[in-house]
């Protein structure tokens, strides 16, 4: 401006002037005016520079700082001097002037190009470290289902906030996001809010669901607590099942019932286990979902899913997967469980893979690595090291284009041990039931192999077979690549033909009852499978064991003999191990293993390519 008003009145002294002007008086002009306003140019422009890089260091991230400040629980406000004359004096106005100014510059920049730095945010008096912040909340929910996974992604990739801005996007972010969050695998904890405090109740747990105590409770007498909660928990699971139940659960405060006991039963993972598995059945029903999440439900899953232990940790990524809306399409019901992956990933999945079970197995221990010398897992390194579910661990990390997923389901050798011995189930139920269920997970919709365990694979066989026949799940036959079958009794078992012998000793459940080579159901259904597969042309690898295997301390038994486990097609490969731990690899680069792998990888090839 001053430069301005000394060219003006030059301008009109020279333009008024009657006598021509001089040549050494117009550059003396000049001169002067070169004088005055150089040194006022060359100060603002010093001024100018050093607020620039003054605000660029006030932005910059001192990471040991933050490392520090991580370490802390206060609270944070912001700091603002008592001192009247610091902000009233000229450089601390020139600075606020010069920031507004770059603020204004950023908005309408923002509004140019269309980033999501708006007015909303141009006209809030923010500290500029806030800005991240508030800019990924906005976009969390946006109407751009793109933008607001980006947005996820990035709250969850954030590991230099102070405490009190983990608590921010915590109380500030909807459902959706809060969500989202606990499904990111590096996601900090911070991010949930803890549980809401419960109120006190008196001596009691679920045995009093609804109440504080029930007169029968005496009856009790010296049971411990632990194992009638279990026993409670088993009825709920059950309750669970069925969707107006789930609703009566949520209306009589079972949500925070459910919580309290889990807190009370830190050191019983079976007891968490089971109510993690209820609330995994409640997730189910999308109208639940808001419940769930605001009794505190989320914070206790975001911390399970993080366990080393991988029942843990996989019960409560089914939950999650459950409640996970914006990225799973499929339902993961009751005993259906993901080894892989776990967590929101941009690895695009190709393929997947199935673990059934057999007789007295499980979703996770059937598939354990074999048991070793304590001392050999102490010389183990870190690849080496125990898994206790081989699939998840080795598998994943080979082929981590694959979907894994494991299932579960009661089976019992004999009646007198059947938690309801009236509800005995037949293989052909089980299957009808497990197909089910693996449909709601979206099985058949990518190319699959299914790896089987003893009965499993009899499992297998009914489902394929059934699946043949309805139009329906056409998918899950085409989509069929190939099988594994872990010492699979196609024509019967020792087992079975032992326990007819001593029936009225023990009792043998309908499972064990069908296993008998003289078993017209067996019969047929092998007929129906090799006609049905060899049509299919499926690849088809057979393990056996050639080592008999002890049950119990009295009773020794070769369980499948390997003219059992003789399919009629594909690979037949005797194992020197029993029945119980031909699906347990001692190590990674066993040929158990490694020949595992080698199928699944050449069976799967072209659809891993593509």
């Amino acid at each position: 401006m001053s430069l301005a008003t000394c060219c003006i009145i030059c301008c009109r002294r020279i333009g008024t002037s009657t006598t021509p002007p001089k040549r050494d008086l117009c550059w003396k002009d000049i001169r002067n005016i070169i004088k005055f306003t150089g040194p006022l140019i060359l100060g603002g422009s010093l001024f100018i520079t050093y607020e620039v890089l003054a605000l660029k260091k006030s932005m910059t991230l001192d990471t040991q700082v933050v490392e520090k400040e991580k370490l802390k629980s206060y609270i944070y406000l912001d700091a603002v001097s008592l001192d009247k004359r610091e902000n009233q004096g000229i450089t601390y106005q020139a600075r606020k002037e010069l920031h507004k100014a770059l603020r204004k510059v950023l908005a309408t920049s923002a509004k140019i190009f269309r980033n999501p730095f708006d007015d909303h945010f141009s006209a809030v008096n923010l500290e500029d470290h806030e800005y991240g912040l508030w800019m990924l909340l906005k976009k969390s929910k946006s109407e751009d289902k793109m933008v607001r996974l980006e947005a996820v992604k990035e709250m969850a990739a954030n590991h230099y906030w102070h405490d009190y801005q983990y608590r921010t996007v915590a109380q500030a972010c909807d459902v959706r996001t809060v969500i989202g969050l606990a499904r990111s695998k590096e996601t900090d904890l911070r991010f949930f809010l803890p549980p809401p405090h419960l109120p006190s109740v008196k001596e009691g747990g679920l045995w009093c669901f609804g109440g504080n105590g029930l007169p029968y409770a005496e009856s009790f007498g010296e049971v411990p607590s632990a194992t009638v909660e279990l026993f409670c928990l088993q009825a709920l699971v059950r309750h669970s099942e069925i969707a107006t139940h789930c609703d009566k659960i949520e209306a009589n405060g079972g949500l925070q019932l459910l919580q309290r006991i889990y807190q009370l039963h830190k050191d019983c993972p079976k007891i968490q286990r089971s109510i993690v598995r209820i609330i995994g059945n409640m997730a189910l029903h999308e109208h639940l979902h808001s419940a769930i999440v605001h009794s505190g439900w989320v914070s206790i899953l975001a911390e399970a899913a993080k366990s080393p232990h991988v029942v843990q940790a996989s019960h409560a990524a089914r939950t999650l997967a459950n409640l996970d809306r914006e990225t799973v399409q499929e339902k993961y019901q009751d005993g259906v469980y993901v080894l892989h992956p776990q967590y929101r990933t941009s690895q695009p999945i190709k393929a997947d893979v199935l673990f059934i079970h057999g007789l007295m197995g499980a979703a996770f221990k059937t598939w354990r690595q074999q048991d070793c010398d304590k001392l050999e897992i102490g010389k183990a390194s870190d690849e080496e090291c125990y898994t206790q579910c081989w699939p998840k661990t080795w598998l994943a990390r080979d082929c981590p284009a694959l979907r894994i997923i494991s299932v579960e389901y009661d089976t019992n050798l004999s009646d007198w041990r059947a938690k309801c011995p009236v509800e005995r189930k037949s293989i052909a139920y089980r299957s009808h039931e497990l197909l089910r269920k693996l449909r709601a997970a979206g099985v058949g919709d990518r190319p699959m192999i299914w790896v089987s365990h003893s009965m499993g694979g009899l499992l297998v066989k009914k489902m394929l077979v059934d699946a043949s026949k309805k139009p329906e799940l056409n998918s899950v036959v085409n989509n069929t690549r190939g099988m594994i079958f872990y010492s699979v009794p196609h024509h019967g078992s020792h087992l079975a033909e032992y326990s007819v012998n001593v029936r009225y000793l023990l009792f043998p459940s309908v499972e064990v009852k069908e296993l008998s080579k003289d078993c017209p159901a067996l019969k047929e259904l092998h007929d129906d499978f090799l006609t049905f597969a060899k049509d299919k042309n499926f690849q088809v690898l057979n393990f056996v064991e050639t080592l008999p295997t002890y049950i119990g301390s009295m009773i020794k038994l070769h369980v499948v003999p390997v003219e059992s486990a003789d399919l009629g097609i594909g690979d037949l490969i005797p194992v020197a191990v029993n029945h119980l731990n031909i699906c347990k690899p001692k190590k990674k680069d066993t040929f158990l293993y490694q020949r595992t792998l080698q199928f699944i990888r050449e069976t799967l090839a072209k659809d891993l390519e593509n």
